[in-house]
């Protein structure tokens, strides 16, 4: 497989990037890997790159968006930060990647057991990482149930797991609410804002 040119990256649209990723996902579940040489990729995208889609992602080192949606060098933008949310500095990474580079497709990818929200449902306090816990915090609040408190934490895996989708959901919505070009461009057919969640114990990954 080739790495992204100039004129694949026009070709795609934003279902076809979208369908790239699931396509991609199927094959790692397989291991059934996309035949590329990455040092030929390495030379193909030394004086460009074409990528197709943004990725935002956790730093686990069990979510690498590269790996679980088989992708070679310069096929997609990777986004990575604990928890997976936006500010300021991640959405002008976003704007570059859409409206400068011409990416079709922002994925935003949730995992099962993130750390990071375990950490928000225990509203856990530690030097900066308060300050990250802080902005996940809002997706715990607005999962309701259950009502108990004892069940609201880190020990409740299927509290966390549904905190996890619900922050993937309220993600998306501050691209389109922080991001008026973004939201534009979505607006218009050029790029799609998707979510999905990827599950660490089987390597599915279920899109929304």
């Amino acid at each position: 497989m080739k790495a992204q040119t100039k004129d694949t990256q026009a070709a795609m649209t934003p279902d076809s990037a979208l369908q790239a990723l699931k396509d991609g996902n199927k094959r790692f579940i397989s291991n059934n890997f996309a035949n590329r040489d990455l040092a030929e990729q390495v030379q193909d995208t030394s004086k460009g790159q074409y990528p197709f889609a943004t990725v935002l992602h956790c730093i686990d080192s069990r979510v690498s968006a590269e790996l679980l949606f088989d992708q070679g060098i310069g096929d997609i933008f990777s986004v990575r930060i604990a928890g997976n949310f936006v500010n300021e500095d991640i959405l002008g990474s976003m704007e570059f990647a859409c409206k400068l580079a011409g990416t079709k497709l922002i994925l935003v990818l949730g995992h099962t057991a993130c750390g990071a929200v375990k950490g928000a449902c225990d509203h856990a306090r530690m030097g900066n990482l308060t300050h990250l816990i802080n902005k996940l915090e809002p997706a715990v609040a607005a999962v309701a149930e259950p009502v108990e408190e004892s069940q609201r934490n880190s020990g409740n895996i299927d509290f966390v797991n549904e905190v996890a989708r619900k922050n993937v959901h309220m993600t998306i919505d501050k691209i389109r609410t922080d991001s008026p070009i973004l939201k534009e461009m979505e607006d218009k057919g050029e790029i799609k804002i998707a979510g999905a969640m990827y599950d660490i114990s089987d390597g599915n990954v279920t899109f929304y």
